[in-house]
């Protein structure tokens, strides 16, 4: 059995946030919250309607856990 390295820890946590970073990248002013004009440029089928679903706090922006929550309800692609 090999031993988890440092260097491979580093890797995994680098990929997962990459990861976090590509759920993020229609963020077109990097001010890492998504507006309904940011979404519908990446996924324009998505309505006012379908944004506000996925806006729980209402703020009128997608934060990183509310695209996750979208997502994995299926009210936005992946």
């Amino acid at each position: 059995m090999k031993l988890i390295t440092k260097p491979t820890v580093a890797l995994i946590a680098l990929l997962s946030a990459t990861a976090a970073y590509a759920q993020m990248s229609g963020d077109a002013n990097g001010d890492g919250v998504l507006t309904i004009d940011e979404v519908q440029a990446v996924f324009p089928d998505v309505t006012a309607e379908d944004f506000t679903t996925m806006d729980l706090n209402a703020d009128g922006a997608l934060d990183e856990a509310e695209v996750q929550s979208a997502q994995e309800a299926g009210l936005m692609p992946a």
